[in-house]
């Protein structure tokens, strides 16, 4: 499966953006997907993950409460919407997809994105 993620920009805190994320291939409803995100001389960090069927979401406790993550397996598609977005936030952001509903570590996930860069400015 690819991945392209997109929906990043420069919005100002306590904003919102909503990152989208499509897959190409077949079979995408069998992938559990998560986001993560890699800030200038940090290591990539989980943000959040949606399971199969679109049930099942998990949260860094970072963000709890501000995003939310979603799937419409439909159109091959996976959104994280961000509300109340900090300077902190700021990082470029990735999608991806693993066996693994849940997985916290990128480890447990098999394909990826190539990033979109979201900046939030005080």
């Amino acid at each position: 499966v690819q991945l392209q993620a997109s929906g990043g920009g420069l919005v100002q805190s306590g904003g919102y953006l909503r990152l989208s994320c499509i897959a190409s291939g077949q079979d995408f409803g069998i992938y559990a997907v998560g986001w993560f995100r890699q800030a200038p001389g940090k290591e990539r960090e989980f943000v959040a993950a949606v399971g199969r069927n679109g049930v099942n979401t998990y949260y860094a406790n970072s963000i709890l409460g501000r995003f939310t993550i979603s799937r419409d397996n439909t159109k091959n598609m996976v959104y994280l919407q961000m509300n109340s977005l900090k300077p902190e936030d700021t990082a470029v952001y990735y999608c991806a997809a693993g066996l693994y509903p849940g997985a916290r570590s990128a480890a447990g996930y098999d394909y990826w994105g190539q990033g979109t860069l979201v900046t939030v400015s005080s």
